[in-house]
């Protein structure tokens, strides 16, 4: 008969028992109050897979007296949800039916609906749990009737404990003796990236492997060596808990641009290293592009052509050696000087064009040379900038109903700070030339 995994034979049955999640389990805890009063809500579980989102829906049940009904929002149909609805009529249900949906966001808006309906007359209460921001995914109405709690991965010394508790359990099961190179439990609970359920399966497969060809009878049992180099190899990029379409990935891809945005070279290679390390090369190459534009901007203007250089490298190398390229340009915009000036002011460019603002243009503008009968003043009257001093002429450029519109200011950096003295020299120097040139022609 086939066996259950090690992480479902080990599923603790109390919340006492539950590794991590202290913030919400821990005595005096809201959530841990309400499981402790019997009266149960309407839950929305939040977090990462592996850290015992399924594990506390099913002691909640169990202490409420309530028959537990599963469901999956990748499969679940509406005949499915409606089948839950009528466990409530049967002897099982009569003290009340607790719906766990697991990823809850994987079922489309009619579904909800349809879910709405039966949660807001009593007879089922909702217990689901998802791995993307709920506010997002979930509907609103649903949200609404519901309390969201947030679970997190567990930390390293909670994991460590579960590992070491799982060899136990394992040890017991099999009468066996399991013998760890030192290291094995510390690298086990690292690399599960906070999911526990990761960890226990990774002892799973490493006391299976130790126990076969090595293995050596003793009178007290088989005794298994376990080595640091099978629980890297078992656990290999396990600790990166990485979706590209999911909240994971645009965290990451926050992450680095705002720690570059701070200046913090070294957070910024963190979060890219996660990024290469789970196997994504564009995201990050396409993210330092836009940096370059939106934070670092035209106080160190070459630093578009930099990091494109460095992306271009990138690309053509692949990963591993992609790092190095991309390395050089997340330190080299962490360090530069910062402007977000042209950004701002192409937004608020954009937010008067989306206002309806500026449809027309400058008569001198256009691309005609010729007027219509109705035309009041006949003429383009364009002026040729180089034909004047410092190759400047004052005219109106933006449309009429903004004319005097100012969307770019000049960022306090030195760089934009010289362009401003260059601008101001200039029409200085116009000012000046002008004025000589009509002296003259009054004499």
């Amino acid at each position: 008969m086939a066996q259950a995994p090690l992480a479902d034979r080990l599923r603790p049955q109390t919340l006492d028992d539950v590794v991590g999640q202290r913030h919400l389990l821990a005595p005096g805890r809201v959530l841990r109050r309400i499981v402790e009063s019997g009266n149960i809500p309407n839950l929305i579980f939040y977090g990462p897979s592996g850290v015992g989102k399924t594990t506390v829906a099913r002691i909640i049940a169990k202490s409420a007296g309530k028959e537990l009904c599963r469901l999956n929002g990748t499969t679940a149909s509406t005949a499915d949800i409606k089948e839950v609805m009528e466990r409530t009529e049967t002897i099982s249900g009569r003290n009340g039916v607790i719906l766990y949906l697991d990823e809850i966001q994987y079922l489309n808006k009619k579904q909800q609906q349809t879910l709405l309906e039966y949660i807001e007359n009593g007879r089922i209460t909702l217990i689901a749990s998802t791995t993307e921001n709920p506010y997002f995914y979930v509907y609103n109405a649903i949200l609404s009737r519901s309390t969201v709690f947030e679970f997190k991965a567990v930390e390293p010394e909670e994991a460590e404990r579960a590992v070491e508790r799982a060899f136990g359990a394992v040890a017991e099961e099999y009468g066996a003796v399991f013998q760890l190179e030192e290291g094995v439990s510390r690298h086990i609970a690292i690399s599960c990236g906070g999911d526990v359920r990761k960890s226990i399966n990774a002892v799973e497969m490493l006391a299976l492997a130790s126990m076969g060809s090595g293995a050596e009878e003793e009178y007290d049992g088989l005794h298994c060596s376990v080595t640091l180099a099978d629980a890297r190899e078992v656990s290999q990029r396990s600790a990166m808990k990485y979706d590209r379409d999911g909240d994971q990935h645009y965290d990451l891809l926050s992450a680095l641009q705002k720690s570059i945005r701070g200046s913090d070279e070294n957070a910024a290679l963190h979060y890219l290293g996660r990024l290469l390390e789970a196997g994504d090369l564009l995201s990050p190459c396409r993210r330092l592009l836009v940096i370059a534009c939106e934070d670092i901007g035209m106080a160190y203007p070459q630093a578009i052509a930099i990091v494109k250089a460095c992306v271009d490298a990138a690309v053509q190398l692949g990963l591993p050696e992609a790092r190095i390229p991309l390395a050089e340009a997340a330190v080299l915009l962490a360090t530069a000087p910062k402007s977000n000036s042209s950004y701002l002011a192409m937004d608020a460019a954009l937010g008067d064009i989306r206002a309806g603002k500026g449809t027309g243009f400058p008569r001198q503008l256009q691309n005609k040379h010729y007027d219509g009968a109705d035309a009041a003043v006949k003429g383009q009257f364009y002026q040729y900038p180089h034909d004047f001093p410092c190759h400047y002429v004052q005219q109106q450029y933006l449309p009429d109903d903004l004319k005097d519109t100012v969307y770019y200011h000049f960022g306090e950096n030195k760089n934009e700070q010289a362009a401003l003295q260059y601008r101001r020299k200039m029409l200085e120097e116009h000012r000046r030339i002008t004025e000589e040139l009509k002296r003259r022609g009054t004499q």
